[in-house]
């Protein structure tokens, strides 16, 4: 019996009969926009196929050149690129999975000048400000979008999906916000209903019983959005039109609600997807911040969806449903919604991948191949470089031995999972320790390394991580000073009045931790972003709860930049928000003049200030600790001609920084033999 039947059993969407109830939810990665990336892509994809997923679909391909997300961005338009997509979807079927193109037009998110909308309206996220596409435009885009389908059928995929939600060019035109025609498009909710059937009726005239997929804006968590009366009616008519199954949709780009970051709960929007699923026949997708196979089975067994769209979790693990199936979802991979490889490289124009699986969108350039022979590999250090590189040399079936200094592995993710919101990443380190189990790797653990102990092993690699640097400030020393190491490991419980020094990224988590009240529960969390009932608030927006706070926190730096300016692009705006929400005291420009009795002295603006806390918090960054590597580097070198590495932290000092350390890793591991 298997421990998710609702997950694993078969689903059929009109002629297509899927495997299971996994979807990959649609990911624009960049391997979509150029030609040349095409077997790069079909491998991507063929990967997760091979891993059991149900139904996988692509990033989002414009009907259009309008239509584009960027200039020469990815088009599905004629038939030489429905031919050249044969390559991907034959790739996909050879491994027995199905695969769906994603049809998307950008809109007023085209990060192009020759962009276009309902009307000439520019979103807040876009220097760009579109067009109002004529009457005529319009009719004709919808006739692109039935096209583009027709075309992906060509190019045999199993089925489209139809992107109306995420605040796109469909949603433009649902939306009042974004919507102020008064013609045949606009001027009503009927009228702007008008466009994202026609796509759908003309699309079925077009290609008769072909799977289509319409991804529905369930909460546009915008000002002017729509009601929930709007949303039922225009699912009504999208399924009378001809759509085969809705998937969900959360929140517009530009939205003030975080909805997929790590601090937004799992399965947070399950309860808005189990109410469309009453009001319509055709499957439904739930969708967000779904990442187990637990939680998947639940919303299943439940009634509340007929699918599970996990996108990102098939980044961090393509066998994620294999594993489900073979009982060994102990060993999956889990996402941590950090954002910092997928989102945060999409919009900063990069080829996405994943903090905590760097092979993501590069199946084909790291490649852990089986080693020649079985060396022998010490690695010393079980933080996330260290962790990273003991299992990628251990899959390649090399002998490693992994020393820990402390009594637990983990290093800096070990702080990091006691931030508020940042619990995810306790399960990258119940990934490591079971994969660490299953390899047979010889862990030593309270086991400080040292030359003499590295004798005799082919290859050494270094990971010893980093330690908080201590500033030069008068007081340093003085009983109110420590470390945010103490304070996130529990070894220092702080004061109700606190001073944070250093605004960087673990700056900014202290400043969470520290104000943060442990007893907020889910209900809480929805009331503090302000996400209220769709029929009751239009969009999905309601006034925001103040958040209850349990220590008065004053965060203050050096530089004259505005604090958080270097977090993550698609989190980074949430976190300073919890900020502000929570009541944080931000100060930039100081001069920290010095720690005594009663507190941090500064010097802001030329003026003196003296902050009266009880303690001070210092996050002014980190040091390497290479102690070790300079001493195999140095006259007490390794005995028989062992090769060396330096990876993570102890290579390069660099906070938050576990998306290079887990990739330089794993390309150590992939380099040796």
């Amino acid at each position: 019996m298997s421990d998710y039947p609702h997950l694993l059993s078969p689903l059929e969407l009109g002629p297509l009969t899927l495997r299971n109830r996994v979807v990959m939810g649609s990911m624009h990665t960049g391997l979509e926009d150029a030609p040349w990336h095409i077997d790069r892509l079909a491998a991507y994809f063929a990967e997760r196929a091979r891993g059991g997923v149900g139904l996988i679909v692509t990033g989002g391909y414009a009907p259009n050149k309008r239509g584009w997300l960027k200039p020469f961005a990815s088009e599905m338009t004629t038939r030489l690129q429905a031919a050249r997509h044969q390559r991907v979807t034959e790739a996909v079927h050879a491994e027995g999975g199905a695969i769906a193109m994603q049809i998307l037009h950008a809109g007023r998110y085209a990060y192009h000048p020759f962009s276009v909308s309902a009307s000439r309206k520019q979103a807040p996220i876009n220097p760009f400000k579109p067009s109002a596409l004529s009457a005529k435009a319009v009719d004709r885009t919808a006739t692109d979008f039935a096209r583009s389908v027709a075309l992906a059928r060509k190019a045999g995929y199993d089925a489209v999906e139809i992107m109306g939600s995420e605040g796109y060019l469909i949603n433009q035109f649902l939306a009042a916000r974004t919507n102020d025609r008064t013609d045949a498009w606009g001027g009503s909710t009927e009228k702007r209903m008008r466009f994202p059937v026609e796509v759908v009726r003309r699309t079925r005239e077009l290609v008769g019983d072909f799977p289509v997929m319409y991804r529905i804006s369930l909460l546009d968590l915008v000002e002017d959005g729509q009601t929930w009366e709007e949303t039922a009616e225009l699912a009504s008519r999208l399924e009378e039109a001809g759509v085969t199954a809705f998937n969900t949709g959360i929140g517009w780009h530009e939205a003030r609600v975080p909805t997929i970051i790590t601090q937004v709960p799992r399965a947070a929007w399950r309860s808005v997807t189990a109410r469309l699923k009453a009001e319509v026949s055709v499957p439904v997708c739930a969708s967000n911040r779904i990442n187990t196979p637990e939680v998947a089975e639940e919303i299943l067994a439940a009634g509340d969806a007929d699918l599970v769209s996990m996108a990102r979790p098939l980044l961090a693990d393509p066998d994620f449903v294999n594993k489900a199936a073979a009982g060994r979802a102990d060993e999956i991979n889990t996402c941590i919604a950090c954002n910092q490889a997928c989102l945060d490289h999409t919009f900063s124009n990069k080829t996405s991948s994943c903090l905590v699986n760097p092979r993501a969108c590069h199946e084909t350039l790291l490649v852990l191949s089986p080693a020649r022979r079985r060396e022998s590999v010490a690695v010393v250090g079980a933080g996330p470089a260290g962790l990273a590189t003991a299992v990628s040399a251990a899959e390649r079936g090399l002998a490693v031995t992994l020393f820990e200094k402390a009594p637990q592995i983990g290093g800096q993710f070990r702080l990091a999972m006691q931030v508020p919101g940042k619990e995810e990443f306790a399960e990258t380190l119940r990934y490591y320790a079971r994969r660490l189990e299953v390899l047979e790797v010889d862990v030593r653990l309270s086991t400080e390394a040292g030359p003499d102990d590295l004798g005799g092993f082919d290859h050494v690699v270094v990971a010893t991580g980093v330690e908080p640097r201590v500033p030069q400030i008068e007081g340093i020393d003085h009983p109110k000073a420590v470390s945010y190491a103490d304070v996130l490991a529990g070894r220092v419980t702080v004061g109700r009045r606190v001073a944070v020094i250093g605004a960087g990224g673990i700056g900014v988590d202290v400043s969470h931790f520290l104000a943060h009240d442990p007893g907020e529960t889910f209900d809480d969390w929805m009331a503090q972003w302000g996400v209220g009932d769709p029929s009751l608030h239009r969009g999905g927006l309601t006034e925001r709860k103040p958040r209850s706070v349990v220590r008065e926190v004053t965060l203050v730096q050096r530089k004259e930049t505005p604090i958080g300016i270097g977090l993550g692009k698609t989190s980074g705006w949430a976190h300073r928000a919890v900020l502000k929400q929570s009541g944080v005291r931000q100060v930039s420009g100081a001069t920290y003049d010095r720690i005594d009795d009663a507190g941090l002295h500064l010097t802001v603006g030329g003026e003196p200030q003296l902050l009266e806390v009880d303690h001070v918090v210092v996050c002014a960054g980190q040091e390497s600790v290479r102690d070790l590597y300079d001493a195999l580097e140095g006259p007490a070198h390794l005995v028989g001609g062992a090769t060396v590495h330096l990876v993570g932290g102890a290579d390069v000092a660099a906070e938050l920084d576990a998306k290079r350390a887990i990739k330089q890793g794993t390309e150590v591991a992939a380099a040796l033999g």
